[in-house]
């Protein structure tokens, strides 16, 4: 009998999340991935199955800012962006899809930073 992986335990958690957790086109779900060094978020219709926003670290509006930040003011940094972003293409209430993270540290001050930022959830 092998024993689980922490990735593989966070995919069942985020299965488990996703059988409850859908975006519509009023209400786009507000997906969250944290890797080891850099945190993504991305705003998606899963009726059409289409992202509608996206930030991460990685983006050029925020990766000449993150040097010499931590991993949770870099997270507040993103979830303001993605915010900002959504705001402009009219988006104002999400579902939030912690994606089997916890919701502590980086994932919640990207949320907090996003509801900060004027969205909705």
């Amino acid at each position: 009998m092998s024993k689980t992986t922490s990735v593989e335990a966070r995919k069942r958690r985020h299965a488990r999340v996703r059988k409850k957790i859908s975006g519509t086109s009023e209400r786009p779900r507000l997906s969250v991935f944290r890797s080891l060094n850099h945190i993504y978020a991305q705003i998606i219709d899963d009726s059409r199955g289409h992202t509608l926003v996206s930030a991460s670290t990685l983006d050029a509006e925020i990766a000449e800012n993150t040097k010499g930040k931590t991993k949770t003011a870099r997270a507040e940094m993103v979830g303001a962006l993605i915010a900002k972003r959504a705001l402009e293409e009219g988006i104002t209430q999400v579902v939030f899809d912690r994606g089997g993270f916890k919701y502590h540290g980086r994932v919640k001050a990207l949320a907090d930073a996003a509801r900060k930022g004027g969205l909705k959830f």
